[in-house]
């Protein structure tokens, strides 16, 4: 009986082993849909870059969901230029985005996204000299002011005017 009760072992060992491989293998094959984020977990640069470059074929929102901050430092802020666009960007802080155009009577917030567990407070999108938008959250108000210099958006200190 010793024998028999060995192969029983066996068998179910390797039953084990097969069936564990075959899953594996299935969520792998199945892939991040039901493990991940698809392209994995992006930095904020590259959320930036992603925002700034119109997607073929769709257009740009014109408006946001509230739900996002920003730093009040323009120095926090990453502006990445679009290409083709030249005069439009995308600005990224700590708690939020932004996606600015120069035109001809001056910048326009095209959109802005606020980040998790804050809001949008005050907006004002232009076209005009300078744009704001404020976000409100857990860590206080932030301000993210932009202005257009040599026909490019850029942040600017806020002048609290």
């Amino acid at each position: 009986m010793g024998r028999r009760s060995f192969l029983a072992v066996a068998g179910w060992l390797a039953t084990a082993v097969v069936a564990t491989l075959i899953g594996v293998a299935a969520i792998r094959l199945v892939g991040e849909s039901l493990t991940g984020t698809p392209g994995g977990v992006r930095s904020q640069e590259e959320v930036a870059r992603a925002l700034a470059e119109p997607m073929p074929g769709a257009a740009l929102p014109t408006s946001s969901a509230p739900a996002g901050a920003t730093t009040s430092s323009p120095a926090a802020a990453s502006a990445t230029p679009s290409p083709g666009a030249g005069a439009r960007r995308g600005f990224a802080t700590t708690g939020g985005t932004a996606i600015a155009e120069c035109r001809l009577g001056g910048v326009f917030l095209m959109s802005w996204t606020a980040a998790p567990g804050y809001r949008v407070d005050d907006v004002d999108r232009g076209p005009d000299d300078d744009v704001e938008v404020s976000f409100v959250g857990p860590g206080g108000e932030y301000e993210l002011s932009l202005r257009c210099v040599g026909g490019q958006p850029v942040a600017v200190p806020d002048d609290d005017d």
